[in-house]
């Protein structure tokens, strides 16, 4: 980022100068050109005129010193200068040059190729007459006007580059401590703070993916740790309530039939079933208390793993007439012992496969089928199950013909323990409370219509396939 930083801001300045340059040419340089060309113009014609006349004086008269004050005159007026040499002496000048600066411009100037050059750091225009004498002697009359460069654009120019990389520079960086700051600095000031929320327990507050790179990937595994140690929280807190529940529930539900075990083995021992007969009645109700016990121990600890998602399902694509034709089957022996008829009535049109797991669904419909069982009526008692279909789904009615169920409590029937007729209690009360837990894990739907006086109907909804 600063090395971008530095090559961004180079280059915009580099862009800058140049519309620079462009722009004080267009406004200034016409003017300027045209003015500065006329007076260079002007002073080269000017020493050009004096190269000219010189070179009709034999050198003798240069050294004339009328001719030498009308020279420097002229001269001056041009802001020139002219130097008199005779074999590398000076005897003339306008203008004080060091000997090396002379020694310079003659070697220079005799290059007839060259019509500037550049003296004490200054730039020179010059026109050169040779003379030479009888004796041998060499003579030249030098002239020299200096070049104007244009100071105040470079000036200028220099200014507005300096200070047009200093205010992109700043900007630049300032753009990258923003972006810094808003990528890295920011997020990790966010991680922390939810670090330290989670290290005290706060679960609650969603981790935001914020930042760049590694540090959007540090905030999605947070969140994600988050999550987990929420849901081990979750599962943990569901562990001790579902102890509490069953530790309540044994112990309130299971006091009763206890209870009534432990009176009649103490009427045995104590001799009040004296005859035969009546010892058997009374082991026979300890023994049914027992199934009884046995039978809400069962229901409990399989409504715990239910609840907790500890139970497998293994699923199978099954014709459904065909599974309830078999559990008819294996209802008929109690059904008929209970003096209540079973019917399967299939309303389907073609067979339908359902996805289901043959032992878990066949635990639903006998919680059902034993209530039914249980509130149809004593004479005639009836149970129909229904198989019907909608486009997606395949429906199952299993309906008696008891007294029914009042509006008000339908809603409940299936909540652990919930008992319509708490008079009639004959089992754990979480027989519906099972089976909605099983037809949901088919991802299924359970419901319940009742009308009183004619009985109730559970209905089961699995989808097709």
């Amino acid at each position: 980022m600063n090395t971008l930083a530095v090559l961004l801001s180079i280059g915009l300045t580099i862009l800058a100068v140049i519309i620079f340059v462009a722009a004080y040419a267009k406004v200034f340089g016409r003017e300027a050109s045209i003015k500065e060309f006329q007076h260079t113009f002007e002073v080269r014609a000017a020493i050009s005129e004096i190269k000219r006349e010189a070179q009709t004086f034999k050198f003798e008269e240069l050294l004339d010193k009328k001719y030498q004050q009308e020279l420097s005159e002229r001269v001056n007026v041009l802001d020139a200068s002219a130097i008199i040499i005779l074999n590398r002496e000076v005897l003339f000048t306008t203008h004080n040059f060091n000997k090396i600066e002379i020694e310079k411009s003659l070697m220079l100037t005799s290059e007839s190729n060259r019509d500037e050059l550049e003296l004490d750091g200054s730039m020179y225009m010059f026109n050169r007459t040779d003379y030479k004498l009888p004796s041998g002697d060499r003579g030249v009359l030098l002239l020299l006007a200096p070049i104007k460069i244009k100071t105040n654009l470079y000036w200028s120019l220099g200014i507005f580059t300096v200070s047009f990389f200093t205010v992109v520079f700043m900007l630049m960086n300032f753009w990258i401590s923003y972006k810094f700051s808003r990528g890295i600095i920011i997020p990790i000031s966010r991680l922390k703070d939810a670090a330290i929320k989670i290290r005290e327990g706060d679960l609650s507050s969603e981790i935001a993916e914020d930042g760049e790179g590694e540090i959007r990937e540090l905030g999605q595994t947070l969140e994600l740790m988050r999550i987990k140690l929420k849901e081990s929280v979750h599962l943990q807190q569901k562990y001790d309530d579902n102890r509490k529940f069953l530790v309540s529930s044994i112990s309130h539900d299971l006091k009763t039939p206890v209870t009534s075990i432990k009176g009649y083995i103490e009427g045995i021992i104590d001799g009040v079933a004296k005859t035969p007969e009546k010892m058997e009645e009374y082991l026979e109700t300890a023994r049914s208390k027992a199934v009884l016990v046995n039978a809400m121990i069962d229901d409990l600890l399989l409504y715990s793993k239910l609840d907790l998602n500890q139970l497998p399902y293994h699923f199978e694509k099954s014709d459904l007439a065909s599974y309830f034709e078999d559990c008819v089957a294996d209802h008929k022996y109690e059904s008929e012992k209970a003096n209540v008829s079973i019917t399967l009535m299939n309303e389907l049109k073609e067979p339908v496969k359902v996805l289901i797991d043959g032992e878990r669904l066949k635990r639903v419909v006998q919680n059902i089928i034993d209530n039914a069982m249980t509130y149809a009526r004593k004479e005639n008692g009836k149970i129909d199950i229904i198989l019907r279909e909608t486009r997606t789904s395949a429906i199952i009615e299993i309906k008696d013909n008891g007294n029914g169920i009042p509006e008000d409590k339908l809603p409940f029937i299936f909540e652990r323990f919930y008992q319509v007729d708490p008079s009639r209690k004959s089992g754990s009360g979480l027989g519906l409370a099972i089976a909605k837990q099983i037809v949901e894990g088919h991802d299924g739907k359970i419901w319940a219509k009742s009308t009183v006086g004619e009985g109730t109907g559970i209905m089961i909804s699995l989808k097709k396939f």
